[in-house]
């Protein structure tokens, strides 16, 4: 089974942001643990990441046209972005959201998700393993 994995602005220079928010794994780390952990499930993962808010949406038209499972980490675009809200709306599969470090732990502004209302379930705080622990869940979700 594929599985999208999108990911939102600035997670391709993790290895530049705060390391006690984010980790240490930068991208290129990130991306292959996920593609490892994806594999352990049998789930072929497909991952993405764009700064552009217009990319990601059409990405998720893509998933909604195709009916394929996502998991996504909107990062910044979390908070505020009702267009990528209205596109992860139009999802057929599942849509997990994610994020490596723990928003309700963090500004008040990252306190609300905009996505999380049209998401299956929100996986947050546990850095790579947010990722993993969604995967384990969309793997549960599909069989």
């Amino acid at each position: 089974m594929k599985v999208l994995v999108l990911n939102g602005p600035n997670l391709s220079r993790l290895d530049l942001r705060d390391s006690a928010k984010y980790g240490s794994m930068d991208f290129a780390a990130l991306s292959a643990y996920i593609t490892q952990c994806g594999a352990e499930l049998d789930l072929q993962t497909d991952i993405r990441q764009s700064d552009d808010e217009a990319t990601l949406i059409g990405w998720l038209h893509e998933a909604a046209d195709s009916q394929t499972p996502v998991i996504f980490n909107p990062a910044a675009f979390t908070h505020y972005s009702y267009a990528i809200r209205d596109a992860a709306e139009m999802l057929k599969a599942p849509l997990i959201e994610v994020h490596l470090s723990n928003p309700l732990a963090r500004e008040e502004f990252r306190h609300t998700s905009v996505i999380s209302g049209v998401a299956k379930g929100t996986i947050a705080g546990f850095g790579p393993d947010s990722y993993r622990l969604a995967l384990i869940a969309l793997s549960k979700l599909l069989n």
